[in-house]
């Protein structure tokens, strides 16, 4: 999953959006084990959520804040705001008893990592300097909460 190619995971801040993407991934296991059991499948889901949500926020504040910026980049930058929303409201539905939806939202989660791992970060590699990653991490680090 995680792009090898292009040297965009050596950005401190890619690589632990990269790593953070695994995580993620990995907590689809517990989700799917639980979908027939409503405290399983409620308790995976909010496990998931807890990865999810401070990574989305940490996201969308830094590196998605900087590349926007650039008009070549804000549809792009759009459409990712617009999935991680699609993933949430999947994710809820699917906690509340919606089980059917499951597969949508792993394909979701998967269609979607893909195209920052692969798509917006190595772009990103390539289109900023020092000073914008320098920002980009700032940005990261104050969504997360971390002095």
């Amino acid at each position: 999953m995680m792009c090898s190619y292009c040297g965009c995971a050596d950005f401190e801040v890619v690589g632990r959006l990269m790593a953070e993407h695994e995580h993620i991934v990995n907590h689809l296991g517990a989700l799917r084990g639980g979908l027939d059991d409503p405290v399983r499948r409620r308790a995976a889901a909010e496990a998931l959520a807890a990865h999810l949500t401070p990574h989305v926020d940490a996201e969308e504040a830094g590196i998605f804040t900087v590349m926007a910026r650039d008009e070549l980049f804000t549809d792009h930058i759009s459409r990712l705001c617009a999935e991680h929303d699609e993933l949430d409201e999947l994710l809820a539905r699917v906690a509340d008893g919606e089980v059917a939806l499951y597969a949508r939202f792993e394909d979701a989660l998967r269609e979607h990592i893909d195209r920052e791992d692969n798509g917006l970060f190595p772009a990103a590699a390539i289109h900023l300097g020092g000073p914008e990653w320098d920002e980009v991490d700032r940005l990261t680090t104050t969504a997360r909460g971390v002095a």
